[in-house]
């Protein structure tokens, strides 16, 4: 939401707009660094083309990041902080593995699009990215068991949400795997309806 700024702003509120500017210009970068890569290819497009297309300098750039990487890499951390949002928000759901599910289907449903299919090819082309996408989805699976601990905080329930978030990442791996296989011909959701639904009848 956009800051309400008094006519004399406080020391706080002064930090805050350049934080917002901060994740602005972060954005910006991420945003044409992403678009360069699917116009020209990821090994093609040079930290200098991106700085160029941002308006910043070469050395701006490493201020916000370290390497080209790490832009598709923030596309990702993108897609858990939305994760984390959505499992908050289905918290009534029922059993930790069904609010799960439908936080996978929400956030699925809202990044189920060719652009997303392409993205996910530049990382598994490049065999830096995927071993650090391996990471990423090592972080999503924490992310899932943190987030449940949060509606379910007693001590004795960690070890079950430990086993639905790696199921469920496994789930989620497997559908998305699957959706690139065939080219995103149906849509993502359907994938994760049927990955939870085998996962399901296979316990």
């Amino acid at each position: 939401m956009p800051e309400t700024l008094t006519k004399t702003p406080t020391p706080a509120k002064a930090e805050g707009l350049r934080e917002r500017n901060r994740r602005e210009t972060l954005q910006r970068i991420a945003d044409v660094g992403m678009e360069l890569f699917l116009a020209n290819g990821f090994d093609a497009t040079t930290l200098d083309e991106i700085a160029a297309a941002a308006g910043i300098s070469r050395r701006t750039f490493f201020y916000y990041f370290r390497s080209k990487d790490d832009i598709l890499l923030a596309h990702i951390a993108g897609y858990d902080d939305a994760l984390r949002a959505s499992i908050r928000d289905h918290a009534a759901a029922g059993a930790a593995i069904d609010v799960v599910r439908e936080a996978l289907l929400d956030v699925c449903a809202r990044f189920q699009t060719s652009r997303t299919v392409a993205i996910s090819r530049l990382i598994r082309e490049s065999e830096v990215l995927s071993s650090r996408k391996h990471r990423s989805d090592q972080h999503r699976e924490q992310v899932v068991y943190e987030t449940l601990c949060e509606l379910w905080p007693g001590k004795d329930r960690r070890d079950r949400l430990r086993l639905v978030a790696m199921a469920a990442s496994g789930a989620l791996r497997i559908a998305v795997d699957t959706w690139l296989e065939q080219g995103g011909k149906r849509q993502l959701t359907k994938y994760v309806q049927d990955a939870f639904a085998n996962l399901k009848a296979a316990i």
